[in-house]
């Protein structure tokens, strides 16, 4: 069984910065998405297995960073230049069986959750 945990979240005024961790219970492809009250879930930002390569929704482009650690088992978000529109539920996802060298956008790609850890971005 897989498993995500997602930390990090919390209160943060507009123009600060937060860092998410997804410590996962292996090495897999990695996405983060986010769920404003209301509204559907949206991708955030992606990367592969082999850390090689990361990819970002337009809406976070040049604010929000991807990466992960030399083990490739913890995930990072780090989330610069807040927005009270980031304000939402973030998760963290995994995709198993992977070659390594993708990254993946939708929700339906990947296999396994996180609980979500909320970030809230005060104006």
């Amino acid at each position: 069984q897989v498993r995500l945990v997602e930390s990090g979240g919390g209160l943060v005024q507009a123009g600060g910065s937060l860092t998410l961790s997804c410590s996962a219970s292996g090495r897999y492809a990695v996405g983060w998405f986010r769920q404003a009250p209301g509204k559907d879930l949206v991708f955030v930002a992606a990367v592969n297995l082999n850390g090689g390569a990361t990819f970002n929704a337009d809406s976070v482009q040049g604010r929000f960073t991807m990466s992960r650690d030399s083990a490739k088992v913890t995930v990072y978000l780090r989330m610069n230049s807040l927005k009270p529109e980031d304000t939402a539920v973030y998760f963290c996802a995994a995709r198993v069986g992977d070659d390594g060298s993708a990254y993946y956008i939708r929700p339906d790609e990947y296999d396994y959750w996180g609980q979500g850890t909320q970030v809230t971005v005060s104006s």
